[in-house]
C-alpha cells in the first residue's frame, strides 16, 4: 500500500458535483492497493498514520500525532500512485490492485483507521472520478510505502 498524507486545515472531496465527503483539521490520505497487499500492510500502515507526530503541540513543534489532537481524517482511493514510471512516458499500472482486491482492502483500511482513532472517518468513492480541495497546512506532505518499513 502507498499513501499520500497531507495535514491539512479542511479538506473535501465531491463526486459529481456532490458533496461526499469533508473534514477540518486533520489528516487528507490518499491511498494505493497493490495486488500483493495484505491485512499486515493494513494494520502497520493505519498505526503509522494514526502516530505520525506531524502536528504541533503547544510550543509550535511537529511532536502530536492526529490522536492526540484528536483531529479527523479523510481517505480517498488512488490506483495512480501505484504508477511505475520506469519505461517510457506512459505510466504503468500492473502493480495496482484490481477491483476485487482493492475495495475490500479499502474498506479494512477505512475500518481500522476508524477503531484506532475511536471515531468515524471521511470517505471518497471507490472507483469514481473525484474532485479534490483541501487546504494543506504547513505545507506538511508525507510518503508511505507499507514495502519499504524499514
Amino acid at each position: 500500500m502507498r499513501v499520500v498524507i497531507q495535514r491539512v486545515s479542511e479538506t473535501s472531496v465531491s463526486v459529481d458535483r456532490t458533496l461526499v465527503g469533508q473534514i477540518g483539521q486533520g489528516l487528507m490520505v490518499l491511498l494505493g492497493v497493490e495486488a500483493a497487499d495484505t491485512q499486515e500492510d493494513i494494520d502497520w500502515l493505519a498505526n503509522k498514520i494514526l502516530n505520525l507526530r506531524i502536528f504541533n503541540d503547544t510550543a509550535g513543534v511537529m511532536n502530536s500525532s492526529l490522536v492526540e489532537i484528536d483531529g479527523q481524517l479523510l481517505v480517498i482511493s488512488q490506483f495512480t500512485l501505484m504508477a511505475s514510471t520506469k519505461k517510457g512516458n506512459r505510466p504503468s499500472y500492473i502493480k495496482a490492485a484490481n477491483h476485487t482486491h482493492a475495495i475490500p482492502m479499502y474498506e479494512a483500511f477505512c475500518l481500522k483507521l476508524e477503531e484506532g482513532l475511536g471515531k468515524k472517518i471521511e470517505r471518497g468513492v471507490f472507483g469514481a472520478d473525484m474532485q479534490v480541495a483541501l487546504v494543506n497546512d504547513g505545507p506538511v506532505t508525507i510518503q508511505i510505502d507499507s514495502k519499504n518499513r524499514s
